[in-house]
């Protein structure tokens, strides 16, 4: 996997109305897969904070972070720390993040926070290949402030009797972003997530989500697997804590699937 060098970073937010759906760890995941070979920065937008901790910055060592960016506290470049992953920066979720929903609410140009903090950045951002976030499982002014800033949204769904109806939603919430707010806004794609192939339940709705939503589902699922669900408590992405496991890999060729969609893109663009 290599990133493609020569351009502005890619900058994905990873949203899903639903909880539970596997958002987090995929946006984990996939982050480290494209660390092996692209400079990557994480996002975590969600006041649980779990992506944070999945990549070893625990709570009492993240300091400032997207809240004192979002309210004016902080710059961005200011709030990125390090974290366990070579090539992996993150933007963490500080403990008053939960109480950035009320605040931003009688701010000025409440939903372009985060995008008016990313362009007065813009020098350190350069340095990166990819820009991911992870956004609440919500649509509030955080996940809005993640909206508005990137330029695709990617969305983790769960194979589950009512994952079409979940999907719904946020795509509804993305052109309703893309009319008023964000023209550039697009979908990247769909991941399939918690496939459990012993179970007839997940391939009906895998081939319903590609009957209806075609090539915007990655041809990549991943599946259940017990070291996708060990990994956090170790404060290690699945694909250091075993890079052999089966959901390890399937987030190694999630990474790689996507790096070779952007590729085709970027030549059907040049």
């Amino acid at each position: 996997m290599k990133a493609s060098k020569n351009r502005k970073p890619r900058l994905i937010a990873l949203a899903n109305q639903k909880g539970g759906v596997g958002k987090t760890t995929t946006a984990i995941n996939l982050a480290t897969a494209l660390a092996t070979k692209s400079r990557v920065l994480l996002i975590d937008l969600d006041p649980q904070g779990n992506a944070s901790t999945g990549v070893g910055v625990p709570r009492n060592e993240r300091g400032v972070g997207a809240y004192a960016v979002l309210i004016g506290g902080s710059t961005l470049p200011e709030a990125i720390k390090p974290t366990k992953v070579p090539n992996l920066f993150l933007l963490p979720a500080d403990p008053d993040l939960a109480g950035a929903e009320i605040e931003l609410v009688g701010m000025e140009e409440r939903e372009h926070r985060l995008r008016l903090a990313m362009q007065a950045a813009e020098t350190t951002l350069g340095g990166f290949d990819y820009i991911l976030i992870d956004c609440p499982p919500s649509l509030g002014l955080l996940t809005l402030n993640a909206l508005v800033a990137v330029e695709s949204v990617l969305i983790p769904l769960q194979a589950e009797f009512f994952a079409l109806e979940g999907v719904s939603q946020i795509t509804r919430t993305i052109e309703r972003v893309k009319r008023a707010l964000n023209p550039d806004l697009a979908l990247d794609g769909i991941v399939l997530t918690m496939v459990d192939r012993r179970n007839n339940l997940s391939d009906l709705v895998s081939n319903d989500v590609r009957a209806f939503f075609k090539d915007k589902v990655f041809k990549t699922v991943i599946p259940r697997n017990v070291r996708i669900s060990e990994a956090p408590s170790h404060g290690l992405p699945v694909i250091i804590y075993d890079l052999k496991s089966t959901g390890a890999q399937a987030y190694v060729q999630l990474a790689a699937e996507l790096l070779r969609r952007d590729r085709a893109r970027e030549r059907e663009t040049a």
